[in-house]
Formats: structure tokens, C-alpha cells, sequence
């Protein structure tokens, strides 16, 4: 559907153009990108293939396609599934550390995130697809849970079936199942104990089975970007490769600080009232601009994968335009430098072009209403930047070869430069300036393309960009969006280091109405429903009087609820004057009561606990490890208060002298 934007294939309208290609005896070695069963719009419509009319009916047909690609896209998102839009790590990660947000993983929204993440990617806009493929896999994930009791009625097994599920995106979004289980470990999960990651590997391996299987890209690998380079990589390179782990982090740095700086301005004006609007005037620029240049104008993926490769003899790229020795016996595959021609040159103008578009758009495009990932349009910008370095150093190293940093490795005829590797690594760079990977990105990198021998490389640019953007701010763009939404998510990576205890961060406070209970058999159900009615707690603790306050269990907001429902429709005599009672006996009652309402199945008889005196340390890691949403505060027995997870998020707000008050909730 990419290509569908330039033109169309005679014989079978879904192949893109290289498949129409591949099966045509006409096309030849020279003209390999023509054939006579592809055809452009012009050609098909008005039958002229050059000129100014041609070129501008193909340009107005590739920015109408695009139009409509985002415009079905939104809509289908707006009415049907508004959280099928964005990346969904944010979501997942927020989710994993115990946050619900009820129908984030549902059947519509990975129905319309499924269609409409085609369609978005097709349209050409600066945004990928593996981010919201590991929603769609978490989606997948939770549906399959709620099939099985053992997994729908316990959240620890969910979370752990949500974990394996992200690793299983990565794996198919990128062909890297190792790379998608240390993706899940590093980046994703809150808690990772072994048997997850056990689940997680064997997941991600029916995954990439089953994506060998159907062989998407059709060439019988696994990998999105394969390179095969022919020559090693030399100490002296490490310079430049640590430059461009420098130009990846302040890249993230930039990125962040720019799109959370727009997004927040979507939340507090008139445009995010807009979202349709928003979204077709971005496509729209993005289409006008991306046109006219050869290297925005075709997909991210295929200028990544064409910015990788390495130039051999049978490559017909502008970025391979080398000015030839004719006496040159040389075996094809050792090609040695050569100075740049025409078309290097041209390119170089051409990608540096391509690079601002690309940095300044992706900005904009991200966080928009329809699915958006950022690992494709980050791992262009690294691409591109390292791309031209390469060239920069490959043309130096061949016009300077007598220089003392070429003279010991690069002799005259030597093939010492590959500009394909550095693209690859300066696109490591910048994914991780953005994201703060390290160790998953580096496995995820040599998955992707293969290049086993270039870990170190991709390893001095991947840490060298973490170190550079963590100068700037410690957050990576999902933490940052996080916070941005308001979700309540305690980063495992943050040290809490105080010496508060837990008395000092439970509520009530002095001067605060007491905590609303319930008690084991004095209520009757309008007494529930009125405190139901007037308060918006997820839950009530519950005790046995009100004087005595002894802790007896807990009870969800939610099942509550249900269970008085159920009761008043399917229980003879249970009425509003109906007691309530937790224990197992029920309560001594007149003749005359009505029918008493035991609900101690809903009860949550061991509810998390701890004393007034606990270090709030502890509570922090208790929380992270755990993943609660709140915890009890006892002493001897006796309840005193409750600390939920945003009371923990303000007071670690205020110990790091914010105002706890700014901290918002969704």
C-alpha cells in the first residue's frame, strides 16, 4: 500500500513495486526499477510517463493517497478505538507496574489498531510500526488470558503473560527474539522473575517461527535490514562512531524535549480538540515536502535498508555513484575506495535535506491520535547522519591515506571504509538517545541486520548516546509520556534514599476526615451504596467495629458493586435495610430483619500490611516489586491508614523539592 501512492502493478494490484518487478522477464539490469507491469498513476491515466504534466498529476495522486490513508486511519481510530492510537509502551509499562486502564487491551482496539497501523505507515507519515506492534501483541496476550481462569483471576499471571506478549512484538516487529525478550526485561516489564523470562524466550521464538513461516520480506530472512560487509572495522573508527553516539544523544535530548513541549500544548489548547485536523494537515505538509526528494519520498524502511547496504558492484544507488579505475581487476565483492562521483554528491545534499525534514517532522508526528511508533523515523535520522559520515570519512581516508590515522590501516586501492556500517551505528545511537536502551538495543541491532562482528561499535554508540542524553534529563520518551499523561508509574531505575517512615506519607492526615470503612456486620446495603455514591475510592478497608478498628481484610470498589447488584437481582429479600456481613456466620438478627447479605467471598483476607514505623525505602521497593496499588498501615492490629501508589509518587515529588500538588493523575 506504500507504493500504491506512485502507481499501481497491471498484473496484481497488491504487489509493491519491487514484487511486480520480480516477476517480469522485460525488465533489465540497467532499468531494474522499470517494468512494463508497473505503472506510474500518469502512465496509467494520461499515458505519459516524463514531463511537467506527468510529474505534477503523479504528485497530486501521491498526496491524495496519503490524505485518505490518515484520514480513514483517524476516523476509524476517533469512533471506534480511541486508545488505539500512539505507541502503547507507555500504556504497557504503566500496566505492568500494576496501573489499570480498563479497555486498553480490548478486542476493538486491537482490531482498529491492527487495520489502521497499515494504513498509517502507508500513508507516509515520519512514525513506525514496531512500538504499536507490541500493543497488538499485549492485546493478543490479554485476550488469550482472559480465556483461562488461572490467568483472567490473577494479575500477577496476567502481567507476566503481558511480558512474554512484548517480547513476542519485538520479535516480530524486528525478526530479533533474543533483542524482544531483553526489550521486555529492560525496557517494558516491572517484574521479570526467571520463569518469565523462560515464557518470554519460548514466546518469542514461536513468534519469529511463525514469521520464518510466512517470509514477509521475501527473501527467506528473518531480518528487516541484512548486511553482509566485507571488510572489518579498525580502532581509529571508533572516533567517529563515539561522535555520532555524541549526535544520537543530544538528538534524543532534543527530540523529548521538543515533543513533550508540543504534546503538552495539545493537551492545554484548542488543538487537541482538533485530532482529524491535526492529523491531515501534518500528512499533508509531510506528503508536499517528502515528494520532490527521492529519500523521503519512498518508505523509512527501505532508506534505512538502502542506507545500510554496502556498495558492490551490482548496486545501482545514487549513494553508490563512485568514480570507477577502469584497470580495476579487483573480485566484486573487494571493491576498494574510490573517489565519489555525481551522485554521492547529489545524495549528500539530498539526505542532509531529508535529515532536517525528518527531525523537525517526526516532532510533530508523534503523540498524534492514530498509532505512532518511534523506532523507524529515530533509527532514519542516526541512519542518514551516519551515512554521510561514513562518506565523510571513506573520501578522507582515500584522499589522506598517508595521514597517521589512516597510514597504518588504509594502504592506496584498500577497501578501509564502510559508509554502511556507520549508518547502522549512528542509527543505534539515536534510537538509543531516545529510548536509553543499551543492552537490548545493541542485540536488536545485530538481529536486525545480521552484523554480528560490529557489537563494539554499536555498543561505544549506544552508551555514549545513554551518557549524552542523561547529561540533559534522566527520563527516555516513554517515562516521559508517562509522566505527561499522568499515569502513576514508580520508575525501578529511581533511588529513593530518604529516611521517612510510613506514618508519614499514609492518610488521613492530622486535620483530615477519617478513613472510610467498612465494618464486618453492622452495615446495611443503602449504607454501603450511599458511601459507594459519595466517594470515589477503589476500595474500603475492612474492620470489625468502627471503635475497635482491628483490620479484618479489604474490599475492591468494583466487586462490591457487582456483588450488591447480583444480590438485589437474583436474592430473594435483600433489600436496601439488608445487613452486610464479611464473617462466615451471620450476624445475631430480630425475627422480623430482612434477608442479611454475606459477602466475605469478595473479601480480600490478606491484604498488604505494614507498621507506622516501616521506612518509606521499603514501601518504595514494596511497591515497585509488587506492583500495588495501595497499602495498609497497622499498628498492633489496628488500622491507622492507607498509602496508595500517588501518595507514594507526591511525597517522592516533594522529598525531591517539587510541589506534590503539580503532580497529576489521569
Amino acid at each position: 500500500m506504500t507504493d500504491l501512492k506512485e502507481g499501481v502493478c497491471l498484473s496484481a494490484f497488491w504487489y509493491s513495486h519491487e514484487q511486480c518487478c520480480w516477476t517480469s522477464n522485460e525488465t533489465t539490469f540497467d532499468d531494474r526499477d522499470k517494468c512494463p507491469k508497473w505503472q506510474k498513476w500518469s502512465e496509467l491515466l494520461v499515458n505519459q510517463s516524463e514531463g511537467a504534466s506527468a510529474y505534477i498529476l503523479n504528485y497530486f495522486l501521491y498526496i491524495m493517497w496519503a490524505l485518505s490513508f490518515a484520514f480513514l486511519a483517524v476516523s476509524l481510530v476517533r469512533v471506534f478505538a480511541p486508545y488505539a492510537c500512539g505507541s502503547g509502551i507507555p500504556e504497557i509499562k504503566t500496566i505492568l507496574s500494576g496501573f489499570i486502564i480498563r479497555g486498553y487491551l480490548g478486542k476493538w482496539t486491537l482490531l482498529i489498531k491492527t487495520v489502521t497501523l497499515v494504513l498509517v505507515v502507508s500513508s507516509g507519515l515520519s512514525l513506525g510500526k514496531e512500538g504499536p506492534l507490541v500493543h497488538v501483541a499485549c492485546c493478543c496476550g490479554n485476550f488469550f488470558s482472559s480465556l483461562f481462569s488461572k490467568y483472567s483471576k490473577n494479575e500477577g499471571k496476567r502481567r507476566e503473560v503481558l511480558s512474554a506478549a512484548a517480547a513476542a512484538g519485538v520479535s516480530v516487529a524486528f525478526g530479533a527474539p533474543i533483542g524482544g525478550v531483553l526489550f521486555s526485561l529492560e525496557e517494558v516489564s516491572y517484574y521479570f522473575p526467571l520463569k518469565t523470562l523462560w515464557r518470554s524466550f519460548f514466546a518469542a521464538l514461536v513468534a519469529a517461527f511463525t514469521l520464518r513461516s510466512i517470509n514477509p520480506f521475501g527473501n527467506s530472512r528473518l531480518v528487516l535490514f541484512y548486511v553482509e560487509y566485507h571488510t572489518p572495522w579498525y580502532m581509529a573508527e571508533l572516533f567517529p562512531f563515539i561522535l555520532l553516539g555524541v549526535f544520537g544523544g543530544l538528538w534524543g535530548t532534543l527530540f523529548i524535549r521538543c515533543n513533550i513541549a508540543w504534546c503538552r500544548r495539545r493537551k492545554t489548547t484548542k488543538l487537541g480538540k482538533y485530532p482529524v485536523l491535526e492529523v491531515i494537515t501534518v500528512t499533508a505538509i509531510t506528503a508536499i515536502i517528502a515528494y520532490p526528494n527521492p529519500y523521503t519520498r519512498r518508505s523509512t524502511s527501505e532508506l534505512i535498508s538502502e542506507l545500510f547496504n554496502d556498495c558492490g558492484a551490482l548496486e545501482s544507488s545514487q549513494l553508490c555513484d563512485y568514480i570507477n579505475d577502469p584497470n580495476m581487476t579487483r573480485p566484486v565483492d573487494d571493491i576498494p575506495d574510490r573517489p565519489a562521483g555525481f551522485g554521492v554528491y547529489t545524495a549528500m545534499w539530498q539526505l542532509a535535506l531529508a535529515l532536517i525534514f525528518k527531525i523537525i517532522i517526526t516532532i510533530f508526528t508523534f503523540g498524534m491520535k492514530i498509532p505512532s511508533g518511534l523506532f523507524i523515523p529515530s533509527m532514519a535520522v542516526g541512519a542518514m547522519a551516519g551515512r554521510m559520515v561514513g562518506i565523510g570519512v571513506e573520501q578522507l581516508a582515500y584522499h589522506h591515506h598517508d595521514w597517521i590515522i589512516f597510514r597504518n590501516w588504509c594502504r592506496p586501492g584498500a577497501d578501509c571504509v564502510t559508509p554502511g556500517l556507520y549508518a547502522m551505528v549512528g542509527a543505534a545511537a539515536c534510537l538509543g538517545g531516545v529510548t536509553r536502551m543499551t543492552v537490548s538495543l545493541v542485540v536488536i541491532m545485530f538481529e536486525l541486520t545480521g552484523g554480528l562482528e560490529y557489537i563494539v561499535p554499536l555498543m561505544a554508540a549506544a552508551v555514549t548516546s545513554k551518557w549524552v542524553a542523561d547529561a540533559f534529563g534522566k527520563e527516555g520518551i516513554y517515562e516521559a509520556h508517562i509522566h505527561l499523561n499522568g499515569y502513576p508509574f514508580l520508575d525501578a531505575k529511581d533511588e529513593f534514599t530518604h529516611r521517612t517512615l510510613a506514618t508519614d506519607v499514609m492518610r488521613p492526615r492530622r486535620g483530615e476526615p477519617p478513613l472510610s470503612v467498612l465494618t464486618q456486620g453492622s452495615m446495611t446495603v443503602e449504607d454501603v451504596e450511599t458511601l459507594i455514591k459519595e466517594t470515589d475510592y477503589n476500595g474500603f478497608p475492612v474492620v470489625v467495629s468502627k471503635d475497635s478498628e482491628r483490620l479484618i481484610g479489604f474490599a475492591q470498589r468494583r466487586e462490591l458493586i457487582l456483588a450488591i447488584k447480583n444480590a438485589r437481582q437474583r436474592q430473594d429479600g435483600v433489600v436496601s435495610n439488608s445487613i452486610m456481613y464479611f464473617t462466615e456466620d451471620p450476624p445475631e438478627l430480630p425475627a422480623n430483619s430482612p434477608h442479611p447479605l454475606k459477602l466475605r467471598r469478595i473479601l480480600n483476607l490478606s491484604p498488604f500490611t505494614v507498621t507506622d514505623h516501616t521506612p518509606m525505602e521499603t514501601v518504595v521497593d514494596i511497591f515497585r516489586k509488587l506492583g500495588l496499588r495501595q497499602c495498609l498501615v497497622t499498628r498492633s492490629g489496628r488500622l491507622l491508614g492507607i498509602i496508595t501508589k500517588k501518595d507514594v509518587l507526591r511525597h517522592m515529588a516533594q522529598m525531591a523539592n517539587q510541589d506534590p500538588e503539580s503532580i497529576m493523575f489521569n
